[in-house]
């Protein structure tokens, strides 16, 4: 129990590329076509706008790229606007119990490999560094998804039932832990980068439906940056951040487990049990969706056949996504009465779905008044059961066990090229994405991983 956050550490900083087993460089290749496409999907929200007006001031040499976005910041704000970005559609990567692995990690990464990319000797990059191949960014991302994975799942569902966004809470310590490794740290400073993670841990769930929720990320890659750089030129902190008495899991949870984080470490791998999404909401509401989209695509479906429509889902989905009146595209992603409605309407759940416009589109509206639920204990959070009452008299019924994007039934390559090209092409000219595509599928080869990243996305 005394040195859980020195095991941490040992592990990351003592992990060399060859102990990953080579899968999960191509999951994390799969990860980063991922986030890249909800990064630029969402440059050009409103979210990211304010933000980064609101920050302008504050900006130092502009090193790191916003992906997406013509404006180059400071690494700091670079790894900030990035994670929110990232996070804005709520359409990024889940780990399968708890976490958005990919929003805090990589953006503390790119922002390092982008300043970095003509081999730190800019104002504002890091001498001594040099370009940031593509396997160690990839066995970098690797590590830091194991390890806010494993802080997040020793206190999990506890930590989270009472309020804190894990994403935001955990994820800094994959950043720390991930940033850290790209800097070099030895054990003691990994050991002082993951306290001052610890200390700067973050998040409420009671932001969710505001801009908020995206700024947990991007506030941990954030954090999670500038502890790994603060522990390098030797800022210390607890070397029992995570277990003791008056650490991370004790003060933040009801429950900690240390097994969790210390079992079979380096021996299996929690960026295994990632999914990706093709619902630009909550997870848990995937399997209502998914079985919308297809009673309405096998039946020809149009709302004014619809008399009613029930669903029968998990307890979470009813403490997550119970807005029943959402005025937002943002509330709309916590309302299962609009998701429904949405993609019965639609015959999908894109990010176009779960925008102010579709929210407020009096024919959505109209069904939405319509959908009714019902709370069934036995069913997985991924799980759906909907019923469709239409006017003539006929009803529909569709069990979804598993939704499109979950471990029994994932996105394969192809399903992620195709979200990705959705959401890169209207912010950016088409051209744009095709070679973005071939710069992050071919990335684990690039001798430069920042300049080939940028090159790609200006």
């Amino acid at each position: 129990m005394n040195d859980i956050t020195r095991t941490l550490a040992r592990f990351v900083v003592d992990s060399t590329p060859d102990a990953v087993p080579a899968p999960l460089y191509h999951e994390a290749t799969r990860a980063l076509v991922n986030w890249m496409g909800c990064a630029i999907g969402s440059s050009q929200t409103d979210t990211v706008g304010n933000a980064l007006r609101g920050l302008a001031p504050c900006f130092g040499p502009p090193v790191a790229t916003l992906y997406g976005r013509d404006e180059k910041v400071d690494m700091l704000h670079g790894a900030l606007l990035n994670g929110i970005s990232s996070h804005v559609l709520d359409y990024d990567d889940t780990h399968a119990r708890a976490i958005h692995p990919s929003a805090p990690v990589w953006p503390a990464l790119l922002a390092i490999a982008s300043a970095c990319a003509t081999g730190g000797d800019r104002p504002g990059s890091l001498p001594g560094i040099g370009p940031v191949s593509g396997q160690r960014l990839l066995h970098a991302f690797v590590l830091g998804v194991e390890t806010e994975c494993r802080v997040g799942l020793s206190v999990f569902p506890e930590h989270y039932e009472i309020g804190w966004h894990i994403t935001g809470t955990a994820g800094i310590f994959g950043a720390a832990a991930a940033a850290g490794k790209l800097l070099g740290l030895d054990e003691k400073q990994m050991c002082w980068a993951l306290g001052i993670a610890a200390t700067q841990s973050s998040g409420l769930r009671e932001m969710f439906g505001s801009m908020c929720k995206s700024f947990h990320p991007g506030r941990a890659a954030h954090g999670g940056l500038m502890a790994a750089l603060m522990a390098q030129q030797g800022f210390t902190s607890s070397e029992q951040a995570i277990e003791a008495k008056r650490g991370f899991a004790h003060v933040m949870s009801t429950k900690f487990d240390p097994s969790v984080i210390t079992e079979r470490l380096a021996e299996t791998w929690e960026l295994a049990n990632n999914m990706y999404k093709p619902f630009a909401c909550g997870l848990v509401i995937h399997g209502v969706i998914d079985g919308c989209i297809q009673l309405s695509t096998e039946h020809a479906l149009t709302a004014d056949m619809i008399e009613s429509v029930d669903l029968v889902v998990s307890p979470i989905v009813m403490e997550l996504t119970a807005r029943k009146t959402p005025k937002t595209g943002l509330e709309g992603k916590f309302s299962v009465y609009h998701a429904a409605a949405a993609a019965l309407v639609h015959r999908a759940g894109g990010e176009a779905q779960f925008g102010d416009a579709c929210v407020n589109d009096p024919v959505v509206r109209a069904l939405r008044e319509k959908v009714a639920t019902t709370v069934d204990a036995a069913i997985r959070r991924t799980e759906g059961k909907v019923t469709v009452k239409l006017r003539d008299g006929r009803v529909l019924y569709r069990h979804v066990e598993h939704a499109l994007g979950t471990l029994q039934h994932p996105m394969s390559d192809a399903d992620l090229e195709r979200k990705f090209r959705a959401l890169v092409v209207p912010p950016l000219a088409g051209g744009k994405a095709d070679a973005i595509l071939q710069a992050c599928w071919s990335i684990g080869k690039a001798a430069d991983a920042g300049a080939a990243l940028d090159t790609a996305t200006r």
